[in-house]
């Protein structure tokens, strides 16, 4: 009788349990994370983009930028910013929205200028430029980058790191966030900074660009996704994400190029 019970119910009792455990985990797990997310995109980077309604302007500059080879042939890492931060940086002229009240068709009006109508009247040139400050040559995941501490900087400085044209300089590092009260143990983020003055590296306008989703994966490269700045953003009770460790600067997030470089040079060229 016990041997019966050994080689036949046993193994019966343990698969059932087995398949509950299994069972209670995913459940768990979809419960926690919402779903397993697939970081793969079976396409380059250009399709990824072209697939992606957030990203429908930036491909059209990568096109506009005459650097559709380069999203889709070459191996590279792009801090992907959203349609919404074009809109900001261009925004609209006597605008009763604060994030577009103040853009370059602002300036344009103000000085008597031809206002920007299509992203065509920017020349493909400047698109270039101040969208290579985003690239990077080589694939390099969150793993890959240093950690950084706002406010202890000569310990955790992140890493400096130059651009696609090899000229722009910029500093990237991962975040470590506080998780019950226990400091570096919590979830980590990735932010870049675009360094405008080299001789002053550790001078970013006060703050970073966050990166909102990292480690997208098509067949030439890895996307990050920029964060957009909104209310709050740098407040913890507004925004469970954020517990201060990470120095948001709006700045940073909502102006293309990292920077009023770009809208500056739009103007001298009109």
């Amino acid at each position: 009788m016990k041997t019966i019970i050994r080689k036949y119910i046993v193994p019966i009792v343990c698969s059932a349990m087995l398949i509950v455990t299994v069972s209670s985990c995913s459940k768990d797990k979809y419960y926690k994370d919402g779903g397993l997310a697939n970081p793969n995109f079976n396409g380059t980077m250009l399709q990824y983009l072209q697939s992606k309604p957030q990203f429908d302007t930036i491909a059209q500059i990568v096109k506009l930028a005459g650097m559709e080879d380069v999203f889709s042939k070459e191996n590279i890492t792009f801090f992907a910013p959203t349609d919404e931060v074009i809109r900001r940086t261009i925004g609209l002229v006597n605008s009763t929205d604060q994030y577009l009240a103040f853009g370059l068709n602002e300036m344009l009006f103000t000085l008597h200028k031809d206002t920007i109508k299509q992203l065509s009247d920017i020349p493909g040139p400047i698109w270039k430029k101040y969208l290579m400050r985003y690239m990077f040559k080589g694939s390099y995941y969150l793993k890959d980058y240093p950690q950084l501490d706002f406010n202890l900087r000569p310990l955790y400085p992140g890493g400096y790191y130059y651009g696609y044209n090899g000229s722009d300089l910029s500093n990237i590092g991962v975040v470590f966030y506080t998780a019950n009260t226990v400091k570096y143990s919590g979830y980590r983020q990735l932010c870049i900074t675009s360094v405008t003055d080299p001789s002053n590296p550790s001078y970013f306008y006060g703050g970073a660009a966050a990166v909102a989703s990292s480690d997208i994966h098509p067949t030439n490269g890895v996307v990050h996704t920029l964060a957009v700045w909104y209310p709050g953003a740098s407040d913890p009770k507004s925004n469970p994400n954020t517990t201060g460790e990470l120095r948001m600067n709006e700045t940073m997030m909502d102006q293309f190029g990292m920077s009023f470089d770009f809208s500056d040079e739009v103007i001298l060229s009109r």
